[in-house]
Protein backbone atom coordinates (compact mmCIF):
# COMPACT_ATOMS: atom_id res chain seq x y z
CA UNK A 1 0.00 0.00 0.00
CA UNK A 2 2.87 2.43 0.92
CA UNK A 3 4.69 1.30 -2.27
CA UNK A 4 1.78 2.52 -4.20
CA UNK A 5 1.33 5.90 -2.29
CA UNK A 6 4.68 6.79 -3.18
CA UNK A 7 4.31 5.45 -6.65
CA UNK A 8 1.60 7.81 -7.16
CA UNK A 9 3.41 11.16 -5.16
CA UNK A 10 6.25 10.97 -7.21
CA UNK A 11 3.73 11.06 -10.80
CA UNK A 12 1.77 13.87 -9.26
CA UNK A 13 5.18 15.70 -8.87
CA UNK A 14 6.34 14.85 -12.57
CA UNK A 15 2.90 15.86 -13.96
CA UNK A 16 3.35 19.21 -11.68
CA UNK A 17 6.47 20.57 -12.88
CA UNK A 18 5.55 19.37 -16.46
CA UNK A 19 2.42 21.72 -15.77
CA UNK A 20 4.52 24.75 -13.83
CA UNK A 21 6.90 24.65 -17.17
CA UNK A 22 3.85 24.93 -19.25
CA UNK A 23 3.14 27.85 -17.63
CA UNK A 24 6.46 29.35 -17.40
CA UNK A 25 6.58 28.49 -21.11
CA UNK A 26 3.01 30.71 -21.43
CA UNK A 27 4.39 33.59 -19.39
CA UNK A 28 7.41 33.77 -21.99
CA UNK A 29 5.46 33.27 -24.81
CA UNK A 30 2.95 36.30 -24.06
CA UNK A 31 6.14 38.45 -23.00
CA UNK A 32 7.85 37.68 -26.29
CA UNK A 33 4.65 38.17 -28.00
CA UNK A 34 4.44 41.81 -26.69
CA UNK A 35 8.36 42.97 -26.81
CA UNK A 36 10.05 41.35 -29.49
CA UNK A 37 7.00 40.33 -31.71
CA UNK A 38 6.86 44.14 -33.15
CA UNK A 39 10.52 44.62 -34.45
CA UNK A 40 10.38 40.72 -35.95
CA UNK A 41 7.64 42.39 -37.36
CA UNK A 42 9.88 45.38 -39.28
CA UNK A 43 13.09 43.06 -38.96
CA UNK A 44 11.39 40.30 -41.41
CA UNK A 45 7.76 41.46 -42.74
CA UNK A 46 7.76 38.92 -45.43
CA UNK A 47 8.90 35.21 -43.07
CA UNK A 48 6.99 36.60 -40.19
CA UNK A 49 3.76 36.58 -41.93
CA UNK A 50 3.25 33.02 -42.96
CA UNK A 51 1.49 31.32 -40.70
CA UNK A 52 2.92 28.15 -40.33
CA UNK A 53 6.70 29.61 -40.38
CA UNK A 54 5.57 31.52 -36.98
CA UNK A 55 4.05 28.20 -35.83
CA UNK A 56 6.74 26.15 -36.26
CA UNK A 57 9.43 28.40 -34.88
CA UNK A 58 7.55 29.09 -31.70
CA UNK A 59 7.10 25.09 -31.23
CA UNK A 60 10.87 24.82 -32.07
CA UNK A 61 11.99 26.95 -29.39
CA UNK A 62 9.30 26.21 -26.82
CA UNK A 63 10.53 22.22 -27.40
CA UNK A 64 14.06 23.33 -27.01
CA UNK A 65 13.65 25.15 -23.47
CA UNK A 66 11.30 22.90 -22.10
CA UNK A 67 13.94 20.05 -23.24
CA UNK A 68 16.82 22.10 -21.99
CA UNK A 69 14.93 22.71 -18.51
CA UNK A 70 14.01 18.61 -18.17
CA UNK A 71 17.34 17.80 -18.32
CA UNK A 72 18.54 20.02 -15.99
CA UNK A 73 16.31 19.28 -13.73
CA UNK A 74 16.52 15.57 -13.98
CA UNK A 75 20.18 15.65 -13.55
CA UNK A 76 21.35 12.98 -11.11
CA UNK A 77 22.24 15.00 -7.70
CA UNK A 78 25.93 13.10 -6.95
Amino acid sequence: MLNQVIKMSERIKVLGTFALLGFIAGIAANLFYHTAWPWLLKAFPTILQVEWMVSGIAGALLTVIMLVLWVYLSRSQE
